[in-house]
């Protein structure tokens, strides 16, 4: 008997990583190569589906789909990239109908972060949780909303951009034309940037989260403040969604939250000063749990959600 598994494609500003996937989550085989090698989309997508074939003869496997996973924006109602901030010559290309032509399967493409709230409220800490928000923290902040075990989607497809909220109206810069975002404030390099800035500061250039996350644990008074603040900013914006969804829990993933873990305690307490007038205390709040394979995982996942609802 021929075993099939989902060809699952997480493509990142960084890494595209490509693997094999089966039926219950686990992946089979993974392939990586940088992004910013791959050239135009016409070589990106022959590298890519080479990484597919590769794949599916390591796992000795029969494709039978193919989900994507994608730094946004993404069209995932019409199959392809908008305007990508990372990998602007990729942009308006069609991956869902190259790859669905070229392997003769069907395929699927979503929002990385609504492919790893698929993910986890399927196969990870998020399941059977009916209103689930998966939130990532690492270069940019990004979330999925899972409801009734379906992805939401906002006006024309659109995926809602949890990491813009405004948490101070007169804060610091953000990407998206704004001052003060979640992003801006508590991603990866709002926090190196705002550490950077102290005149205490004595380090050189290159600084990242999990270095300052090193440095607070080893005892560095500059770099405890910078994790206390890292905290309140993230305790802030997670009250908000509590105030606005009342899930019955919250997923944390992402590079920042493989430091901040041991922090889950702090950023609870600052949630707690905001969620007065809900039941915070019924919210899962966790890590996520699959890994360093949950883009993959996610990805395949996308493929299950949209041609075989909880399969």
């Amino acid at each position: 008997m021929t075993t099939t598994a989902i060809g699952a494609v997480d493509i990142g500003g960084t890494k595209i990583a490509v693997g094999m996937v089966d039926d219950a989550g686990h992946v089979l085989s993974r392939q990586e190569a940088p992004t910013q090698t791959a050239g135009a989309w016409p070589q990106a997508r022959a590298l890519i589906a080479g990484m597919l074939r590769q794949g599916a003869l390591e796992a000795k496997v029969t494709i039978a789909g193919i989900g994507i996973g994608s730094t946004g924006p993404v069209d995932p109602l019409k199959g392809r990239f908008e305007n990508l901030d990372t990998i602007p010559q990729w942009s308006n290309a069609s991956p869902v109908d190259d790859f669905a032509r070229e392997f003769h399967v069907s395929a699927a493409i979503e929002n990385d972060a609504d492919a790893g709230a698929l993910g986890e409220a399927s196969w990870g800490a998020g399941r059977n949780k009916p209103r689930l928000i998966y939130v990532t923290v690492g270069t940019g902040i990004g979330a999925g909303i899972i409801f009734d075990g379906h992805l939401y989607r906002g006006v024309d497809g659109a995926h809602p951009e949890l990491g813009h909220q405004v948490l101070e109206a007169h804060g610091v810069p953000c990407s998206c034309g704004l001052r003060g975002c979640w992003e801006a404030l508590a991603a990866g390099p709002g926090m190196a940037k705002w550490m950077e800035s102290q005149p205490e500061y004595t380090g050189g250039p290159g600084l990242t989260a999990r270095r300052i996350y090193e440095h607070a644990l080893a005892g560095d008074p500059l770099a405890a403040r910078a994790v206390e603040r890292e905290n309140f900013y993230l305790g802030i914006g997670l009250a908000n969604l509590v105030n606005l969804f009342t899930p019955d829990a919250i997923i944390l993933g992402g590079s920042i939250m493989k430091s901040a873990g041991a922090f889950l305690g702090d950023i609870r307490k600052v949630m707690q000063q905001g969620c007065r007038f809900v039941p915070l205390e019924k919210v899962q709040l966790s890590l996520a749990s699959l890994g360093d394979d949950a883009n993959l995982i996610g990805a395949a996942r996308v493929w299950h959600h949209r041609f075989a609802q909880r399969g």
